[in-house]
């Protein structure tokens, strides 16, 4: 009996040590997957380095439009009446001649003074009333068929503005340049009108303009298509009807829009003068939900055009390619790290935490390299956009170490974007700042 006891516990000590050497098996190949991680993620986005100097060095001009083309300015808003009239004034302030702008707006939705304030600022209003298609995507859809309908040859091109917009005077006048030129569509600089309220609001609105600088500034300069963000952007009348008009409803209407058009083989610009100016949610709860909506629309994205935009890149399109690095590595390299690294630290209870201090090394070295890459973007944008950013100096830089943090929240909003279904949900925008406020005359 004492020898059965004895063997038993041998067995017990052989299958613990076999236990142990497994697990820490498996976490020496989670120190491999860091160091293959991030050297992946590294080659995924070393082409956007590049783009650096680019930005720096190299000018692409567009040559000033003699004809001066009819456009018909589109807001989609709900429930929009604290900002709405700020917006529209600078419209109406543009060095376009005014007689070949037309201001419309959706009041989509809307339960307070949004049509009203818009027909006294002078704007042409439908109001929509639909609570199961919500959305700007389907606002627009609506929208862009009133216009068809009403003023079916009126116009040669559309613009877009969110209703928190406030539009710098050139902005038409340079868009009108860029149809000429043969953009089928053009995105704008964006940039924050309420960059010192809070750190939400100016994390987020660094990135908007880095995006602008660094990403579609240097893809317009090689010719390579831009990405439309959300707001402010051209498209030609003639380019949609070849289409059959707007019909991108997706959570991120604006990449599909992108995408769809990058599949097509058409390239949208990109244009520096033009210039707007938008507002930052400055509750982290609201910044935390959009962004999950972000996300999640990637997700959808990525499932109805991922394998059409491989097949273009496969096919020589560089533009398809930058699109595609751009919705899908990072997306998928966020999630399945961080479901390795959680199989790291329940693995390494399983030795009593010997390996824990491993695991959480490695993490460390993930996050630390994350937060000085977005550290370096930061400064680099905030240093080269100096004068263009509303804020006092010592808010730039407090700012600066506040960007990384925002931006490695991305982390977890992937995780909770598949997990969740959002919706669209509507911010309220409240800042009063003014054109006048802005723009320097």
């Amino acid at each position: 009996m004492l020898l059965f006891d004895q063997f038993v516990q041998m067995e017990m000590l052989m299958q613990e040590t076999a236990d142990t050497h497994t697990v820490s098996a498996v976490i020496r190949g989670i120190d491999i997957f860091t160091i293959v991680l991030m050297i992946v993620f590294t080659l995924c986005y070393l082409y956007q380095y590049v783009y650096m100097p680019i930005a720096w060095f190299c000018k692409r001009e567009i040559p000033v439009a003699e004809k001066k083309n009819r456009f018909a300015i589109l807001i989609c808003g709900r429930n929009e009446e604290r900002v709405l009239a700020n917006c529209i004034d600078s419209l109406h302030a543009q060095s376009y001649p005014s007689e070949l702008i037309t201001v419309f707006v959706c009041a989509d939705n809307c339960t307070d003074r949004t049509a009203a304030i818009a027909r006294e600022a002078g704007a042409i209003v439908y109001e929509r009333s639909n609570l199961e298609q919500i959305g700007k995507g389907y606002a627009l859809t609506f929208l862009f068929e009133q216009i068809g309908r009403d003023y079916p040859d009126a116009f040669d091109g559309f613009i877009i503005f969110d209703a928190d917009n406030i539009v710098d005077p050139m902005f038409v006048s340079s868009m009108n340049d860029m149809l000429e030129a043969g953009y089928i569509a053009s995105t704008c600089y964006r940039n924050t009108k309420n960059f010192s309220d809070n750190l939400v609001a100016s994390c987020m609105g660094l990135w908007f303009i880095h995006d602008s600088r660094y990403l579609n500034y240097p893809r317009n300069v090689l010719k390579v298509g831009a990405a439309v963000s959300g707001t402010g952007f051209m498209i030609s009348k003639r380019y949609l009807d070849s289409i059959g008009g707007w019909q991108f409803d997706l959570l991120i209407e604006d990449i599909q829009f992108t995408v769809d058009a990058s599949l097509r083989g058409e390239k949208i610009g990109y244009c520096e003068k033009a210039i707007t100016y938008d507002e930052q949610p400055t509750k982290f709860r609201t910044s935390w939900n959009q962004r999950i909506r972000w996300t999640r629309g990637y997700l959808q994205i990525l499932r109805r055009y991922g394998w059409k935009l491989v097949g273009k890149t496969l096919r020589g399109s560089f533009t398809c390619f930058d699109m595609f690095m751009s919705l899908s590595p990072v997306y998928l390299m966020c999630v399945f790290g961080q479901l390795v690294f959680a199989i790291g630290i329940i693995l390494s209870l399983f030795t009593g935490g010997t390996d824990f201090l491993g695991v959480l090394k490695d993490i460390g070295l993930i996050l630390a390299g994350a937060y000085g890459m977005f550290l370096f973007l930061g400064v680099i944008t905030t240093v080269s956009e100096w004068k263009r950013i509303r804020a006092k100096a010592g808010w730039k830089i407090l700012t600066l170490f506040a960007f990384p943090i925002s931006m490695i929240l991305f982390l977890p909003i992937t995780v909770c974007a598949i997990f969740t279904k959002p919706n669209w949900k509507h911010i309220v925008h409240d800042s009063t700042v003014s054109k006048d406020d802005l723009i320097q005359k």
